[in-house]
């Protein structure tokens, strides 16, 4: 399977809003739900050639499955916020996400010259901390009580990596 990594397009926007509202995908997203396209058209207007962020589709043979990207892109200290999700449930648990982190991981720190990436998940969401474990992030703490999450306030850890720890794909 060939795994791609392009821009986020306003095409995509139907795709973005079908997978956020998907109850199999949402427990650990932070929208306002149900997301709406309209609203979502906004915000791709209001991003659209922003040089601080990086919305990316994940492709499987073509097909868009899932989103990523980069957030908060700061190039005078070298870090962004990373972020995924696989979209198409039929297409999770398939190394495709841990493929496409790898390209943006790449991205990030050869083609952006980051020296650090960085992500906030749910202390709950052990699925996500395992891809991003295998990824080579490390657990740098837990921010407790972080944000409110379905009416309830979250525990959220932060996972970083360096430049220097990152081990791009052969």
């Amino acid at each position: 399977m060939r795994i791609t990594v392009r821009k986020f397009e306003k095409a995509d926007i139907p795709l973005k809003v079908a997978w956020v509202n998907d109850p199999a995908n949402n427990a650990f997203l932070h929208y306002d739900l149900p997301l709406e396209i309209g609203k979502t058209e906004r915000w791709f207007i209001n991003n659209e050639g922003r040089a601080d962020r990086f919305d990316g589709i994940i492709e499987a043979d073509g097909v868009p499955v899932g989103l990523i990207g980069l957030l908060s892109i700061d190039g005078k200290n070298g870090k962004a916020e990373y972020y995924v999700m696989m979209g198409d449930v039929g297409y999770k648990g398939r190394g495709i996400a841990k493929e496409a982190s790898r390209q943006l991981l790449d991205y990030g720190f050869n083609e952006l010259g980051l020296n650090r990436v960085y992500l906030y998940t749910e202390t709950g969401n052990v699925a996500a901390q395992r891809l991003f474990e295998q990824l080579g992030f490390i657990k740098e703490g837990c921010l407790r009580d972080d944000i409110v999450s379905h009416g309830k306030p979250a525990d959220r850890f932060v996972y970083g990596i360096l430049r220097e720890e990152w081990k791009a794909p052969a």
